[in-house]
């Protein structure tokens, strides 16, 4: 089943090579791209404050100060953000979606959450598509989103027994999966711990804990998982060798020998469905809400635009694609992974022969080696993608496109109706 799952995803990423250059003249012909509704995941950024804290303590050690504040993107996050702007600027003035110049109020419309990463990531997603146009990129004030920050609308707060209850579920035989995880685990504790120091923290049986706020998670997995996603963000920002695990890590195929760690800290997480229901439905509906508007029918807490780029955090996506029932394996990533900069992409697309609408549904973003040296995107180097799909799609020279309408209720079967409440999109 595994060898399978990665040779299907060989061919989407071949697959994906041939679109780009074969989808312009097809569209032309046949389909029309009307809306794009986009989530994308914030571009590289040093350890959060919180987070260097624990893996500084279960190491024993202290870990590279970047040149970047904690959890802000960085400057070369930034430039590979552009990158990735700049390729689907001129992708979908390619495809008709958008036209040359800066952008009218129709054509664009972002909207960031309030952490500097993301706010960061959006100005460089529209730098890059729209260069010199001053795109305006929206929040609301504070640190309350109800469309990305749904901890403090009660809404969409767990029910603590509740949520205990459903990771231990998740978790089943919790020594099993430690047991299981051991070639990550080792290869994690070679590449930061000293021989002559203790790192007894990775010997420890991991065990689920809920904190007075009542989110469970899993105490030792996570831990681990944070210097995993903090090693992979430093390959991606081109650390020098000696200040990324001191020197112990010199490849990126050790950073994909480690990723499972990750994998499975999302697992028992964000990917937990109950969570997702209660913290992600609200994100979810809005996204479909979106792209279906002017169709089925009007939405009116929303701006009528043709590109709506929401950016957030792997968190986000990572709740949107278990509710849609979605996931990915991305050539060099593990399970599931999303990468910096990375983004969940719905496009809206119209026979021109016969009025159907369809829906492409993907997931993409770049390689571990190409995010490190700031790889244009290109046909040469394109986006690695993998298709979202169910029995009644069809394959075309666009990519696989579902009908609209039977797309739209499969992905949205998962919603919890009950946490989701209007979202206003507009600012004062």
């Amino acid at each position: 089943m595994m060898a399978k799952r990665h040779q299907v995803a060989a061919r989407l990423f071949i697959a994906g090579t041939l679109w780009f250059s074969a989808a312009q003249a097809h569209a032309e012909a046949t389909y029309e791209l009307e809306k794009v509704v986009e989530l994308s995941r914030h571009g590289i950024r040093p350890p959060t404050p919180g987070n260097r804290t624990d893996i500084e303590a279960a190491t024993n050690r202290p870990w590279t100060q970047w040149n970047t504040a904690d959890g802000e993107l960085t400057g070369h996050g930034y430039a590979a953000v552009v990158n990735k702007g700049r390729w689907q600027g001129e992708h979908y003035r390619q495809l008709g979606l958008l036209t040359a110049g800066c952008p009218q109020p129709q054509d664009v419309y972002v909207r960031a959450s309030p952490l500097q990463r993301t706010r960061a990531t959006a100005a460089a997603l529209v730098d890059g598509a729209f260069p010199g146009c001053g795109v305006a990129v929206h929040r609301v004030e504070g640190d309350h989103d109800p469309l990305f920050q749904t901890e403090a609308f009660p809404a969409t707060n767990t029910d603590p027994a509740t949520q205990l209850a459903k990771v231990k579920e998740a978790a089943g035989d919790l020594a099993a999966r430690q047991q299981a995880l051991q070639p990550a685990v080792q290869a994690l504790k070679k590449a930061v711990c000293r021989d002559d120091a203790s790192c007894a923290f990775f010997d420890k049986p991991w065990q689920i804990k809920q904190s007075k706020s009542g989110k469970a998670s899993v105490d030792g997995l996570s831990v681990l998982a944070n210097m995993v996603e903090t090693l992979r963000l430093g390959w991606n920002e081109n650390l020098p060798v000696a200040q990324l695990a001191w020197g112990n890590i010199t490849s990126s195929a050790q950073i994909t020998a480690v990723l499972p760690l990750l994998t499975a800290n999302y697992d028992l997480s964000n990917d937990v469905l109950y969570t997702a229901q209660k913290r992600g439905s609200i994100l979810l509906n809005a996204m479909l809400q979106g792209v279906e508007q002017g169709v089925n029918k009007p939405t009116d807490n929303m701006p009528d635009t043709r590109w709506l780029l929401l950016v957030a955090h792997d968190t986000n996506i990572a709740m949107v694609r278990t509710l849609m029932d979605f996931s990915w394996t991305l050539p060099g990533y593990t399970r599931g992974n999303i990468p910096p900069g990375s983004s969940l992409v719905l496009e809206r697309w119209r026979d021109s022969k016969t009025g159907e609408r369809f829906l492409h549904v993907y997931f993409q973003g770049q390689s571990l080696d190409d995010l490190r040296n700031l790889q244009q995107v290109d046909g040469n180097h394109p986006l690695l993608r993998e298709e979202w799909r169910q029995p009644d799609c069809r394959v075309t020279d666009v990519g696989t496109l579902c009908p609209l309408r039977s797309a739209v209720k499969a992905l949205s079967k998962n919603l919890d109706r009950n946490a989701i409440t209007p979202v206003a999109y507009a600012l004062p």
